[in-house]
């Protein structure tokens, strides 16, 4: 019998939705992405009554459309922005330490020159990266987690990227921080802070909130209720504006400029089963494009920055940025990539902040990913910017913000479920690919196996995500259908065709399961 602390299901959602009405709530969060449950943990953890809702599913918006990283803060430092690289640089040193090693791991990056590249662009790479080492060091991140930055000849180059061009003459290879996936960690957030007393509700929409109340509806079943708290938080990203009022002067409190990120996604094969990232200069343009492997056979490319004025609930990427992308790729490589080569293409959107008619001029690209925290006339305390890796930071700064009474801050040190040091996750008695996905947690979907072995088959040939774990995702993870499992849990969607293929075998796991954890057949559906 799996215990009710710190595991999410469709019982405990019904029974709390119940509960909460007749609750004396500290905080109520709206918004389940990283920034969300961030706020809802720091809260929870320093003795605050909690509750936090979201509309969809925990990771629905652009927390699951990141680049899947944990920044250092290279690109800042190419800016100017020296604080907000030394905040990335310390918030990675603190994930990859203590807060999530399971999921936050090391990874190489290799920056390729030619016979084109010139000495100045050469020397500014080895600048930028020197440069982030030293932040690395001022943020006391172990040199055993990253190794520092060096030169690297033309022959090992290419045995990091066997793809690029073979006129590619050496390099630069540099670490940084990888995350085993962006909605794992939201997911594992949320977890944590139900751990500690919070209240974690999905598929609940705020219609109204003001300053210590709210009306939410119950998108399962219709239900209305009315809910009072202290105080309520708007984390709600992109769709900040809809709920965070405007200051006494009539300016709205989160003045946002969001731009849209989009990304490609190839399998391995085709990169030559990279041992690197490749952090690629385009031809003509001052930025650079990346090609990231993942342990999962894929390599996620990108990044695009475009401002966008429609805020889709799932933007889409268009043709056109994908050919761009495509080919500042190509430019590097022995064999360019044609669209036959995309296995899968998703976009994100980033709720930046335009503080200032000086930002509202900038172009999205050159807008700082600083946070901002305000409060409205009428009283909700909204937050908005950031970006994944400072989600932790970003969460004291808006608790602190809110007033009341309560311990310090603790989640710099505060360990997610499933974290462990990397010595404990190396002797777990489970199989790689589920440690380097649950951590310590990963005995446990393993013994789901013990009691049904064809939960330990793959959902389907073509694809590496066991059966375990869409048992483990409607008994621990508060998924509640199948697209949440297909979608955020496993995150087979990247690959659609990946994703049809192990549908049939979720569908029949949902049915045979879905029952143990609360789940009725038509919330499945």
């Amino acid at each position: 019998m799996i215990p009710d602390v710190g595991y999410l299901t469709a019982a405990r959602r019904s029974r709390e939705l119940h509960e909460l009405a007749s609750e004396n709530l500290d905080v109520l969060v709206v918004g389940g992405g990283i920034t969300g449950v961030g706020v809802a943990l720091d809260a929870a953890s320093r003795g605050l009554r909690v509750a936090l809702v979201e509309r969809q599913d925990l990771a629905f918006g652009t927390s699951r459309w990141s680049s899947k990283l944990v920044h250092g803060g290279l690109r800042y430092l190419a800016s100017g922005d020296v604080g907000i690289a030394y905040e990335s640089a310390r918030e990675r040193a603190a994930l990859m330490h203590t807060i999530a090693p399971h999921l936050a791991r090391p990874l190489p990056f290799l920056v390729p020159y030619d016979g084109s590249t010139r000495l100045r662009d050469r020397f500014l790479v080895s600048a930028g990266t020197h440069a982030a080492e030293v932040i690395r060091i001022a943020a006391r991140t172990h040199p055993g987690t990253l190794p520092g930055v060096r030169r690297v000849s033309a022959a090992e180059a290419h045995s990091w990227a066997p793809a690029v061009r073979a006129d590619v003459n050496g390099g630069m290879l540099f670490w940084d921080g990888q995350l085993e996936d962006d909605a794992r960690l939201v997911v594992a957030v949320a977890r944590t802070a139900a751990a500690h007393g919070a209240r974690i509700l999905t598929r609940i929409s705020a219609l109204r909130v003001t300053g210590d109340s709210a009306r939410l509806r119950d998108e399962l079943t219709g239900h209305e209720l009315d809910v009072s708290a202290r105080v309520v938080v708007n984390a709600t990203g992109v769709w900040a504006s809809e709920l965070a009022g405007h200051h006494e002067d009539g300016s709205s409190v989160a003045p946002l400029r969001p731009s849209k990120g989009t990304h490609i996604v190839f399998r391995s094969s085709t990169f030559g089963e990279p041992k690197a990232a490749a952090m690629l200069a385009v031809p003509g343009e001052k930025k650079f494009v990346f090609a990231v492997p993942h342990p999962d056979g894929l390599v996620i490319a990108g990044l695009t920055d475009d401002p966008v004025e429609r805020i889709d609930d799932v933007p889409h990427a268009s043709q056109s940025e994908i050919d761009y992308l495509l080919g500042a790729l190509s430019h590097w490589l022995a064999k360019p990539l044609t669209t036959d080569d995309v296995v899968g293409s998703y976009a994100g959107l980033r709720p930046l902040v335009a503080a200032s008619q000086d930002d509202a001029a900038k172009r999205t690209a050159d807008l700082s990913r600083r946070h901002l925290v305000a409060r409205s006339t009428n009283g909700v305390v909204t937050i908005v910017g950031g970006k994944l890796t400072t989600y932790r930071r970003m969460a004291e700064d808006t608790v602190n913000a809110l007033g009341l009474p309560g311990r310090p801050c603790v989640t710099r040190s505060l360990p997610l479920l499933g974290a462990g040091s990397r010595t404990e996750l190396a002797a777990l008695n489970a199989p790689a690919r589920l440690v380097r996905r649950y951590g310590t947690e990963a005995p446990a979907v393993a013994a789901l196996i013990a009691d049904d072995p064809e939960l330990g088959n793959p959902l389907a040939p073509s694809v590496r995500v066991l059966g375990a774990e869409v048992v483990w995702a409607l008994r621990a993870e508060g998924a509640l259908s199948i697209d949440d499992i297909l979608e955020r849990r496993t995150r087979l969607s990247l690959v659609p065709e990946d994703a049809q293929a192990a549908r049939g075998s979720v569908e029949r796991l949902v049915e045979r399961y879905g029952s143990r954890a609360g789940l009725t057949p038509a919330a499945a559906s």
